[in-house]
């Protein structure tokens, strides 16, 4: 029989599934099996023989029994009696074989309608294999997805029509998944449906170290034509990466191909990463060597190797203002180096002679040995070495509690603080005691200062007194020997001589005093007082020079008699005459007197 809605019916279904014509022929035959199986409650290929043609639409079941005579019939699907047969073809005999065929409507509808669902779910098998299948051959390889649906634990994403799943372990923690977005992962598992459930579920990721491999692949042509090689990676997806890269040829650099012209390669791979630093570092067969690059960008000064040991460790030495380098931020580039050369490191900082640190074995008393024994494994033989690690990654190496680890930590650092305290406590003691010293050498520079501004002070005071007495000396041995004045005594001379060299004391001392206030900082009441006395002996000077001069001037008054009040407080507002107005005052008044 031949059906053009049929065979439609059949390639639509092909096309559409993906699903060869022979595998279509398969399942049509299936299908009218269990069409045979409803209606009859058997199907032996013996007594039914199904024939399908996918190219013109023929399909025939037909349905053979052997003929038995009347009242022997035991199986009816496999027997017919003779009189059944006879009805069919007058020529048949008893055993043998009749060949009836069965039409598709005999069946009934529920019967069609049974098998109806039964070509789905054949349909149905026959994709989830093709998709397991499929998925497997790209397995660790990158496909391109839309993004779909984001739920909470997981991101679905569909590439051809198959959905595929980003596990939250799979996620890069950066990433923002948005629905419409396209998105690139590696193929990291495909479960089988018969452990998935409903059908194959096909795992992909962005976090597996292939993941990188793959994309470096994509924007470096040697990798990809095999001239550099990756020999390994390892990540902490969304942080940090090291990749190990050999090259084949000694003509190409493995870690200038995987940069690029300023680094437009490597730039391409960190943007898909969410930005994720990526160290790529030259492979070497040296074990130390190899280990060295490893913890880049530190420069280790030494390696030690302990294979012996389960799993194998090394002790690597750096200087002391790279440790924090060689572990990095959280531990990262420790850990990494680590997984990428397979060995446990430990780092040590190269303690310099004159560097301080505390022994771990001096806190024997407080921490138990055992736990001692294993800081020392892991190389933190110091306080300090303690220190730069983490409570979580101190408990990460050492097998320890959170809370020990924790209580290890705050204990070193309670031994430094107490010793940074006696440091500080030193510390100010000598500035306390250098500042005190700098204070009393300031007092006695300063007494002596005043010490030497007054014996300078009476050193002029003293020789002016002893130039005006030298001419007051002068001056009256002339007097003696010209003839006296009846009304001008030597004790008036006597008088005005000393009152002259007053004054010019007086004005020496003053000059003397204002150079000093200028570079003095502060001025003591003392200066002041005798300031002020000096001023009271400059008055009471000027006071004597003119009685003295009254009488000379005039001729008349006698020596020794007093002037009126007012003309006395006249006086004392007029300046200190000189010693060389004195003596003309003198000299003229000599002769006037006499």
């Amino acid at each position: 029989m031949q059906s053009t809605v049929l065979v439609s019916a059949f390639a639509e279904i092909a096309r559409e599934k993906d699903i060869d014509r022979d595998t279509l022929q398969v399942i049509v035959e299936d299908v009218f099996r269990t069409l045979i199986k409803k209606r009859y409650g058997a199907d032996d290929p013996e007594a039914f023989e199904v024939i399908f043609n996918p190219d013109n639409g023929d399909y025939q079941i037909i349905h053979i029994r052997t003929v038995v005579e009347d009242y022997d019939l035991e199986d009816p699907v496999m027997q017919i009696e003779e009189s059944a047969a006879l009805e069919i073809d007058e020529d048949y005999e008893v055993d043998d074989e009749v060949a009836e065929t069965i039409q598709i409507h005999d069946f009934g509808r529920r019967a069609v309608q049974t098998a109806l669902q039964t070509f789905r779910q054949r349909i149905r098998d026959i994709e989830k294999e093709n998709i397991y299948r499929d998925y497997s051959e790209l397995m660790n390889e990158i496909v391109v997805g839309e993004i779909y649906q984001t739920r909470r634990r997981e991101v679905l994403v569909i590439h051809n029509k198959v959905e595929l799943v980003i596990q939250k372990e799979g996620q890069i923690y950066k990433d923002r998944y948005r629905k419409g977005d396209m998105i690139r992962a590696v193929v990291e598992d495909v479960v089988p449906a018969d452990q998935a459930g409903s059908g194959p579920q096909v795992v992909i990721s962005r976090t597996a170290p292939v993941f990188i491999e793959r994309l470096f692949e994509l924007e470096v042509p040697e990798i990809y034509d095999g001239i550099v090689e990756i020999k390994k990676v390892v990540r902490m997806p969304g942080d940090r990466a090291k990749v190990a890269v050999v090259s084949h040829d000694d003509r190409v650099d493995p870690v200038g191909a995987c940069v690029g012209v300023k680094g437009s390669r490597i730039h391409a791979v960190v943007r898909e990463l969410g930005n994720e630093n990526i160290d790529v570092i030259p492979w070497t067969n040296d074990k130390m060597e190899f280990i060295k690059r490893s913890l880049a960008p530190a420069k280790p000064i030494e390696v030690e190797l302990h294979d012996e040991l389960d799993p194998p460790r090394a002790r690597v030495t750096v200087p002391a203002d790279e440790v924090s380098m060689a572990i990095g931020r959280g531990g990262q580039n420790i850990r990494l180096a680590s997984k990428l050369t397979g060995y446990e490191l430990d780092v040590y900082r190269d303690i310099r002679s004159d560097e301080e640190d505390v022994e771990i074995g001096e806190f024997s008393d407080v921490i138990p040995a055992e736990m001692i024994t294993k800081l020392r494994n892991i190389g933190c033989d110091t306080a300090k070495a303690v220190l730069e690690l983490s409570p979580d990654e101190l408990a990460r190496r050492t097998e320890l509690p959170v809370e020990t680890t924790l209580k290890i930590v705050m204990l070193m650092k309670a031994e430094f603080v107490d010793e940074e305290a006696e440091a500080k406590a030193e510390a100010e003691a000598e500035a306390k005691a250098a500042a005190d010293a700098l204070l009393e050498a300031g007092i006695e520079d300063a007494v002596s200062e005043e010490a030497s501004e007054e014996e300078a002070t009476k050193e002029v005071v003293a020789d002016a007194k002893d130039g005006v007495v030298e001419e007051a000396v002068t001056v009256e041995d002339a007097n003696i020997e010209e003839p006296a004045s009846d009304e001008t005594p030597t004790d008036d001379a006597t008088t005005v001589d000393a009152a002259a060299a007053e004054a010019v004391a007086t004005e020496a001392v003053a000059t003397e005093k204002a150079a000093t206030e200028e570079s003095a900082l502060e001025e003591t009441p003392t200066d002041e007082a005798a300031s002020d006395d000096m001023a009271g002996e400059e008055t009471a000077s000027e006071d004597t020079a003119a009685d003295a001069s009254a009488p000379e001037e005039n001729g008349v008054e006698e020596a020794g008699s007093e002037e009126p009040e007012d003309e006395t407080t006249k006086a004392e507002g007029d300046e200190a005459p000189t010693a060389e107005t004195e003596e003309t005052d003198e000299t003229e008044g000599e002769p006037a007197g006499a």
